[in-house]
């Protein structure tokens, strides 16, 4: 083969060709496809959040009653105060011209103004997060690391009598209504029933007048009933996906390989098959979080929790659309923005995903 046949191969100067450019190695097809997911869910994010954000504003205009004659009072009033009512908040304007102020405001943080509070409602709701999260947030630790706990002994010694009962006694408190067994702990430790004095608040957060370490004490004795109530009906569905998950790994070769160098099955479990068990669990533990912030609505109502849940309650009740409407829009923005952070962080956890 000579120099004029093979051009490509011979430089000017009768020696080899320089390189082309270098065909990417997998590490950056790699990146490339991890960043294209990333895209794809962030774009999915937007998408969804924007929906919320036109169904939480035709949604709640369903509702039956009208939130002016609730600013009345119940008083006489004429027509022209209601109508100075209905000009304060736009009501007296076409529903898409207050679609298109509504959709303009909350885009730049601005959820409009409460009827029956006269605040801004992004203040009622900053107010009423702390309360919340405190409840939700302290019951999202203990049910979820007591689910880990149980499910994890649950598979590793599945069909024995603690895995039946530990089992049942999850699926029937799951399935038991949060405001029907929050309504009987109240029944039974607080009210007082048969020989059981009663022991706890019925509800609120403090009794008031307690200050420095007493008012901890205070809020904490408050805060037991309602945790124990979400944590008896929440912590079964962590427990069943991280038992589910564990068996699935429990007949795998590399626990085999484990069992084989002589490790211990305690090691076994805590090093090998729990860390690869716990993704499905993850992404359980991120949607929980987004249910944190939402808060249980019906708890905070049934223990007069001054939270997110009891808030939105009474919204509901006037109706007080800017706030049931910003209370929504939070609500599901909590769930959509943990959905995606859970999507984007297994693929760390699970490199087949995302490829």
């Amino acid at each position: 083969m000579t120099a004029e046949a093979t051009p490509a191969l011979v430089g000017a100067t009768g020696g080899p060709a320089e390189a082309g450019p270098s065909v990417r190695g997998p590490r950056a097809r790699t990146t490339t496809a991890y960043l294209r997911y990333v895209a794809g869910k962030l774009g999915g994010a937007a998408v969804s959040l924007l929906a919320v954000l036109v169904t939480s504003f035709f949604l709640f205009r369903l509702i039956p009653g009208d939130p002016v004659k609730y600013m009345t009072g119940g008083r006489q009033v004429s027509a022209e105060q209601l109508a100075n009512y209905r000009k304060e908040f736009g009501l007296d304007l076409p529903m898409w011209h207050q679609f298109t102020d509504y959709c303009g405001k909350a885009l730049t943080g601005d959820l409009g103004t409460s009827y029956q509070f006269r605040a801004p409602v992004i203040d009622k709701i900053t107010e009423a997060l702390p309360n919340t999260l405190l409840l939700t947030g302290t019951a999202f630790v203990l049910y979820t690391a007591l689910g880990i706990y149980l499910g994890t002994r649950s598979a590793w010694r599945s069909g024995g009598t603690g895995d039946r009962i530990n089992t049942g006694l999850a699926l029937t408190l799951y399935s038991i209504p949060s405001f029907w067994l929050g309504l009987l702990l109240i029944i039974v430790f607080s009210v007082g029933m048969g020989p059981i004095p009663g022991l706890f608040p019925t509800g609120g957060m403090e009794s008031g007048g307690e200050e420095g370490f007493a008012y901890v004490l205070d809020v904490a004795h408050h805060l037991i009933l309602p945790v124990i109530t979400l944590v008896a009906v929440e912590y079964g569905q962590t427990l069943l996906v991280t038992r589910s998950a564990l068996l699935d790994e429990m007949g795998s070769d590399y626990l085999t390989t484990a069992r084989a160098k002589g490790l211990r099955d305690d090691l076994v479990r805590r090093r090998h098959a729990v860390p690869n068990a716990l993704l499905p669990t993850v992404t359980l533990i991120f949607v929980n979080l987004g249910r944190t912030v939402a808060g249980v609505i019906l708890v905070e109502t049934v223990f007069s929790w001054p939270g997110l849940g009891g808030l939105f309650y009474q919204a509901l009740s006037v109706p007080d659309l800017p706030l049931v409407q910003g209370l929504f829009f939070v609500f599901a923005s909590a769930v959509i923005v943990m959905n995606t952070l859970a999507d984007l962080i297994y693929p760390l956890l699970d490199p087949r995903v995302g490829r």
